[in-house]
């Protein structure tokens, strides 16, 4: 194997010269090359026999590998050396090929033999000429090609490279001399059989190879996923890191074009609420806190649809951030709910029978043990014969808590002064176990025929309806235990119900309706007994979460009614809700505001709720407050427009308010006139008031 082998014949040399550009065109394209002409035919055979078999084999043999840098450039400077070397050695000529033989039998690779021999020079080694002139190429030709054939390594994992497509060419191997010179001259059939007898050794070399290659191209790619994964995290982290002194810009220059597209101000959105949160340290140097909250203020208004008016109120009731998730509550509906009748049934019992007709749901929360959350039902929720035989009401989750709070108890006298459609008037029937007394009063007429309808459907039997003006209630029928005020609201709170509140609603509406609620929440309390063994409490509560008529209204009642703010459940209850609150811009309210509790679509996935409990702890006015303070109307505070049982009320009321306009001072200028008459007035209201009290017992006794 070692002897020099004879020239071949001169006729050949043409076939040789295509054969070897044949040959190294396969290799940098990672085929299998062709098979040779004339007599290196059946070495050609043998050749793509062994490859094939060889791509069949997977051998889990991988040593730990080192993935440094200087590694990975000793292993590819390796893999391209003994790559090339099988190309070089096909297409260089015969005397140079005799010698690479000689070299590699040594246990040298053709590359690193040329290396020795021309004093470190590579400049003979040639890429794909396949003839002798190649030989002059330089090292910039070979590289790229060393590049190219790596990469397509990477592009396929499941295709060997062009040095382990021809084993017998590998420097790493221990076979004969014959193998590489058969493999890399492919002259004689002498060396094309000894080029095909040692491929069992130079295929388990390349496999070997090819998996080492492998794994550290997954080593680096993993190294590379995990540097990407950690600046990743340093960019995201605590809203992104960013250079000493370097700000955000977000809001636009002037001059600049309005966004055109929707979602962009969508982003823009998200990103001036991400900078107001941090406002000190992400702001942009130059632009107040003002500009960025109008800028929101004008998205807001563009992209969800809300008056300048009524965005600025939500805006300063929340901080921006939680104002936007607010905003995008009021996308998308709150879940539907029933509350199950339990004069008719029980909560498991009617949840089965939904079940069965393939309605999907669960109970609603663990504060509740009568309300149940329905996700989809392939029959109209309203139409199920559950729900006609009155089984069941349709009724949002957050309007369950005003009666839980009221608890009304067996046989008590209990009053829901704004009462339609029913939701909260059958609840309380239901708590009442259908004793006592319940007066159901609503203001509008044609509101009163859903509130029958409901009543009769749900087997109520211990309800009376009134059709009048709450406010007017007082002076005909007094006394009530406990007193349940859902009073008429902007409906801030269920605006993904009903979007047209998005621009119907301003300030004035607000205030208007604060009025209201103001005169029915002292008409409620005068309504109640503070002498009541087991009540006198009253409710108020509104779908609106709006300060205005709801901190507001509650602290204007403590300042004029004998009444204190008190839990909504008990203590050993769950506590739902966020507090009430005790500021809101230039207002500061009664500390005990904090027993009151809110609830908001996108922190409860509930309406919008508020609710306050009160305890009446005297009949009389508090000291300092005068019959003509309150609602404005002496007659509404404590007369009502429709007088006494004898008709004398409101004439007394006008009386009293007289009587405190004709006080005159004596020696103590406009303080002590004010005193006096207060006095006088609360001596006359006194005495009306224990004159109307015998008159609302006289007449029911009457009645009874």
């Amino acid at each position: 194997g070692k002897g020099k082998k004879a020239p071949p014949p001169e006729s050949s040399d043409s076939d040789d010269s295509d054969d070897s550009e044949e040959l190294a065109a396969a290799t940098l394209d990672g085929e299998a090359p062709p098979p040779r002409k004339g007599k290196g035919k059946a070495a050609g055979k043998k050749q793509q026999q062994q490859q094939q078999t060889k791509k069949g084999k997977k051998k889990a043999k991988v040593e730990s590998s080192d993935s440094d840098d200087d590694d990975e450039h000793d292993w590819d400077a390796e893999l391209g050396a003994h790559t090339f070397g099988d190309a070089a050695a096909a297409s260089s000529s015969e005397g140079e090929g005799e010698e690479e033989a000689s070299t590699v039998a040594d246990g040298l690779t053709p590359a690193s033999a040329r290396k020795a021999r021309d004093g470190g020079d590579d400049s003979d080694d040639s890429d794909d000429s396949g003839e002798g002139e190649g030989a002059g190429s330089s090292d910039a030709a070979e590289e790229p090609q060393k590049q190219l054939l790596f990469e397509s390594d990477e592009e396929d994992d499941d295709e060997d490279g062009a040095g382990g497509g021809f084993g017998g060419g590998d420097g790493d191997s221990d076979s004969e001399a014959g193998a590489g010179a058969g493999a890399g001259a492919g002259g004689s059939d002498s060396e094309s059989e000894g080029g095909s007898g040692s491929g069992s050794d130079s295929e388990s070399s390349g496999d070997d190879d090819d998996i080492e290659a492998k794994a550290r191209r997954i080593d680096r790619q993993r190294r590379r996923e995990r540097e990407a994964a950690a600046a990743e995290l340093q960019v995201h982290t605590a809203g992104g890191a960013r250079p000493e002194g370097v700000r955000e810009k977000v809001l636009p220059d002037e001059g600049d074009a309005p966004l055109g597209d929707i979602s962009a101000v969508h982003d823009r959105i998200m990103e001036v609420a991400d900078v107001l949160a941090d406002f000190g340290e992400r702001g942009e140097e130059g632009r107040p806190r003002s500009d960025y909250m109008a800028q929101l203020t004008e998205d807001v208004c563009v992209y969800y649809g809300y008056s300048r008016e009524l965005a600025e109120n939500f805006l300063d009731l929340f901080s921006p951030k939680e104002a936007v998730a607010f905003f995008e509550a009021n996308e998308t509906p709150r879940p539907v709910v029933i509350r199950t009748n339990t004069l008719k049934t029980r909560r498991r019992d009617l949840a089965q029978a939904l079940i069965n007709r393939g309605v999907n749901l669960d109970p609603l929360a663990s504060w509740t043990k009568v309300g149940l959350k329905i996700y989809d039902s392939p029959v109209p929720i309203g139409a199920t014969p559950e729900y006609l035989a009155g089984h069941y009401m349709l009724q949002s989750a957050s309007s369950l808590v005003p009666v839980m709070a009221l608890a009304p108890r067996p046989g008590e006298k209990v009053l829901d002064m704004a009462a339609a459609p029913g939701g909260k008037t059958t609840y309380i029937a239901q708590l009442m176990r259908n004793t006592g007394t319940l007066v159901a009063n609503d203001a509008k007429r044609e509101r009163c025929a859903a509130l029958v309808a409901n009543l009769a459907r749900l087997g109520v039997t211990n309800c009376i309806v009134s059709n009048q003006d709450g406010r007017a209630i007082p002076a005909r029928l007094s006394g009530f235990d406990r007193v349940l005020l859902d009073a008429p609201c902007s409906g801030l709170g269920i605006i993904a119900r009903d979007p047209s509140i998005k621009t119907s609603r301003g300030h004035g509406d607000l205030m208007r309706r604060a009025h209201l609620q103001k005169q029915l929440l002292l008409a409620a309390i005068d309504a109640v007994n503070a002498h009541s063994k087991t009540g006198g409490y009253v409710v108020y509560s509104t779908c609106s979460i709006a300060v205005e008529e709801n901190e507001a209204v509650v602290d204007y009642a403590l300042r004029k009614r004998c009444v204190k703010l008190v839990p909504l459940f008990a203590e050993d209850a769950e506590d739902i809700g966020r507090e009430g609150l005790r500021r809101f811009r230039q207002h500061s309210f009664h500390p005990s505001l904090t027993a009151t509790r809110r609830f908001y679509p996108h922190a409860h996935n509930m309406d919008g709720f508020y609710v306050a409990k009160l305890k009446k702890y005297a009949n009389a006015l508090p000291a300092g407050v005068s019959a003509t303070d309150g609602s404005g109307e002496a007659e509404t505070a404590r007369g009502g427009a429709g007088g006494g049982g004898d008709g004398k009320g409101k004439g007394k009321a006008k009386a009293a308010a007289a009587e405190v306009k004709r006080a005159k001072p004596f020696g103590g200028g406009k303080t002590a006139l004010r005193v006096r008459g207060e006095e006088r007035g609360e001596r006359v209201l006194a005495k009306t008031q224990a004159e109307l009290d015998a008159a609302a017992e006289a007449a029911a006794a009457a009645k009874r």
